[in-house]
């Protein structure tokens, strides 16, 4: 049953073709454009793995236009970012931490905001089923996002991921090199009886991104704050920037701290999987792109932008996110089939060819979704853009079915390394 390739990397390519290769697969129109190569194959009754109904398309745009409607009865949606977790059980943390940074019209405000922002979503894999997290300050009880936003926002305002014991509210690199398994376990209330679903791995990655903080000071500058990135954006006093430009900006400059295998030649790809179907020039072939946590990431960036008065343009140019709950929603509706029923019973790893296409397929299908939707609540793409969808929305609904279904499982099992669901 395992589709995984055997070869992840592109043996000895020339370093020029090999870096232009890896720029290619750094876009969400790469991410766009293959994983509709792969539903257009799948209608085509070609997919060894999943069936296509487009009749019940129609169903899954009705759930998540209940779901929006029960989640947003005014019609104020906004964006799907990191930010909404941080709003669990209605408490303002936000308005307490930006009270507690330096004054609004400052940098130093907008850097603190994208560091907890950052490294809360790099956090964001899936927990599992067992794990919850209790705040102390509320004795709020959370699982899953909204457990892990929590935790890893305590985490930062306890000065977890600081170096400088008397500016605690910031993420340096100094600080991300010192987290452990031990000291992330004991910010996650994580025991034997509490168990969380890939802490190494998220340790490991927390450390990976203090190295590459480190290395690169012209952006990220002598500390390594994660929220450089606003001042490498908004060089000149640039107050407008695309969505575009800050997704390269986060696959560019944070693509080395993704742990995989996949690469071309040396150039690590992160979220970026061989599939033997996928077409594209050069050693671009058989590749496809998600880079699931860096556009979650750059949604959850928008809000920061924003705030500090600079405007984010081409925000639809970003794709849908394939994780479990969006995969979920397509499945649950009947929009997907298995083939073969018993492979929901399988536990696949993240690059085996079904869940690399599971993940294409959703990416293809959420755009035809956003629309209609849309259609159905009588708006367009410019008054609820994708990422509004997303949060009303797909993912929402995705949830819910979990739960009547499943007790909140997922449709398809999935060995989570921390890094990738």
């Amino acid at each position: 049953m395992n589709g995984t390739a055997q070869n992840d990397t592109v043996e000895n390519p020339d370093t020029d073709t090999a870096a232009d290769a890896a720029a290619q697969l750094r876009t969400s129109t790469a991410v766009r454009a293959r994983s509709r190569q792969l539903l257009e194959r799948a209608r085509d009754g070609r997919s060894p793995w999943f069936t296509v109904h487009d009749d019940a398309l129609g169903a899954a745009a009705d759930i998540v236009v209940e779901t929006t409607r029960d989640r947003y009865p005014d019609g104020a949606i906004p964006f799907h970012s990191r930010w909404r977790h941080f709003e669990a059980g209605g408490v303002d943390r936000l308005g307490s931490l930006r009270k507690a940074l330096p004054p609004a019209d400052s940098p130093d405000h907008t850097r603190g905001l994208i560091d907890v922002v950052l490294v809360s979503v790099l956090l964001d894999a899936g927990a599992g089923p067992e794990w919850s997290y209790r705040e102390e300050a509320t004795g709020q009880v959370l699982t899953r996002s909204e457990g892990l936003g929590v935790a890893s926002w305590a985490a930062f305002t306890a000065g977890l991921f600081s170096d400088d014991a008397s500016q605690p509210l910031r993420v340096d690199a100094s600080g991300l090199r010192a987290v452990t398994v031990e000291s992330l376990g004991s910010a996650f209330q994580v025991s034997p009886t509490n168990p969380l679903t890939g802490l190494e791995g998220r340790v490991e990655l927390l450390r990976r991104l203090g190295d590459v903080l480190a290395d690169d000071p012209t952006v990220f500058g002598p500390d390594g704050r994660p929220g450089a990135l606003f001042d490498h954006l908004t060089t000149d006093g640039r107050r407008t920037v695309t969505a575009a430009e800050i997704l390269g900006a986060v696959l560019t400059h944070l693509g080395p701290i993704w742990p995989s295998d996949n690469r071309i030649g040396a150039i690590p790809l992160g979220d970026c999987w061989p599939h033997r179907a996928v077409t594209g020039p050069g050693l671009t072939a058989g590749w496809i792109p998600f880079h699931k946590l860096s556009q979650w990431l750059t949604y959850s960036l928008l809000e920061p932008f924003l705030w500090a008065g600079v405007e984010v343009t081409g925000i639809d140019d970003l794709t849908g996110l394939p994780e479990y709950r969006n995969g979920g929603l397509v499945l649950d509706t009947g929009v997907l089939s298995l083939r073969d029923r018993d492979w929901a019973d399988v536990e696949w790893e993240v690059g085996d060819q079904i869940v690399v296409e599971w993940r294409a397929l959703t990416v293809a299908l959420l755009d035809e979704i956003a629309d209609l939707v849309r259609d159905r609540l009588g708006t367009d793409a410019t008054e609820m853009p994708l990422a509004c969808v997303l949060e009303g929305g797909t993912w929402a609904a995705g949830r819910v079915l979990a739960a009547r279904l499943r007790n909140g499982l997922p449709p398809l099992s999935i060995r989570s390394t921390g890094t990738v669901f």
